[in-house]
């Protein structure tokens, strides 16, 4: 790691066992049975796919309400720490890069949630997770894109520092960089107590909703509908989140 940026930041190596072990206690949100209502709507009743589908966050909750779920990950650790869980055998997983692995099938619903999509570091990366999520889908199915709006800060540098939280016994900041040619934010996550001082890195490709329309256009799908959160909350200039739904786009 240099003076400058993370550019030897490495994404496929960012979710190994350390953070597979430690993920759930510190990316679980409380809203898994909300987002497995709202995705089980869409599916209706036909099978489901995950990209990205790590421990399982999401895909537990959907599959125990009866739809099947297939995902792409290319952690291996990852998928270790969802096979230890009730029912974690259950779901099939292609192990692969979510922009080009293929499962064989096709699916009534493809769904990317949780900001997951930023990993992928170049536009033509994620217009690849684009294509790739409308090559799975059946004709009348649906990909589902769940990120954060993005609000990097146009101030000086391009630099900021969030606390992220603060105890008594530690802290906890978020010292970021966002480069607007690139829309690469590297983030790293410095969590500073009495055990000493821990670095979680991360790099994400922010990129705001309308630039996901224009991949989808890319991939042959449009925009069916767009909520702020998994209860079909409306999605204003205020919203922190955007849950957005493509479908094909009809034959001309």
């Amino acid at each position: 790691m240099t003076h400058h940026d993370m550019s030897g930041f490495d994404p496929r190596a960012s979710f190994g066992k350390d953070v597979s072990e430690r993920y759930d206690a510190e990316e679980t949100r409380g809203d898994e049975e909300q987002t497995a209502a709202f995705l089980a709507g869409l599916a209706a009743g036909r099978p489901a796919l995950e990209f990205a589908v790590g421990t399982g966050r999401v895909a537990l909750p959907l599959s125990r309400t009866g739809v099947r779920v297939d995902g792409i990950e290319q952690s291996p650790d990852m998928v270790a720490r969802m096979r230890e869980k009730p029912d974690g055998d259950r779901i099939e997983v292609t192990m692969g890069d979510m922009s080009r692995a293929a499962t064989g099938r096709t699916y009534g619903l493809v769904y990317l949630v949780f900001n997951t999509i930023g990993n992928v570091l170049t536009q033509d990366g994620q217009v690849r997770c684009f294509e790739n999520a409308a090559r799975h889908l059946a004709r009348d199915g649906v990909f589902v894109l769940e990120c954060r709006v993005p609000t990097a800060p146009s101030r000086p540098g391009h630099q900021f520092v969030d606390p992220a939280h603060i105890d008594v016994d530690a802290v906890g900041l978020d010292v970021c960089r966002y480069d607007p040619v690139t829309q690469i934010l590297d983030k790293n996550h410095v969590r500073i107590s009495a055990d000493g001082v821990v670095f979680d890195p991360i790099r994400l490709r922010l990129a705001h909703p309308p630039e996901f329309d224009l991949m989808a256009r890319i991939a042959g799908l449009r925009l069916r509908e767009r909520w702020a959160g998994w209860e079909g909350e409306p999605f204003t200039a205020d919203a922190w989140r955007h849950v957005s739904v493509y479908e094909h786009r009809p034959a001309r």
